[in-house]
């Protein structure tokens, strides 16, 4: 039951609330989390692709949605190997978090460097074995 005065995301769940309060009807505010799966068939499109088929994702700003798609990418496609440029890997992910870009990558084993720097030579000469068949290519115009 809510009890003590809560922050509310929004003046419309403030509302409902004392709306429902004034009712003498007992309520739960957000106490609880049901887990869910949110299944889609999507497709990626790499900014670029070396010869040595290491791919090149260019970020200026690096949103959640960004993140949950390459690791989702990174989970169903582990052979595949995605590799940042940022403008800045400093920046905070949340306004007012402490994890940033490059803090995000390192955790998430993604290999980064920021774009004023410029791509790391072993990047561009780095040996792999790689397999494209999973790839859907467009056709040439």
């Amino acid at each position: 039951m809510v009890r003590k005065k809560h922050k509310f995301r929004s003046k419309s769940e403030e509302y409902i609330c004392d709306f429902l309060k004034d009712l003498k009807i007992p309520i739960r505010y957000e106490d609880c989390k049901i887990k869910y799966s949110w299944i889609e068939d999507k497709t990626y499109t790499p900014d670029f692709i070396l010869p040595n088929g290491i791919i090149l994702e260019v970020k200026g700003w690096f949103t959640l949605d960004d993140r949950k798609k390459h690791l989702f990418i990174k989970e169903q496609h582990p052979n595949n190997d995605i590799r940042f440029i940022f403008d800045n890997p400093n920046n905070k992910l949340y306004k007012r978090g402490k994890m940033t870009y490059a803090g995000w990558c390192e955790k998430h084993k993604f290999l980064y460097c920021k774009k004023s720097d410029g791509i790391p030579n072993e990047w561009l000469i780095e040996e792999r074995l790689w397999d494209d068949q999973e790839w859907e290519y467009e056709k040439p115009v």
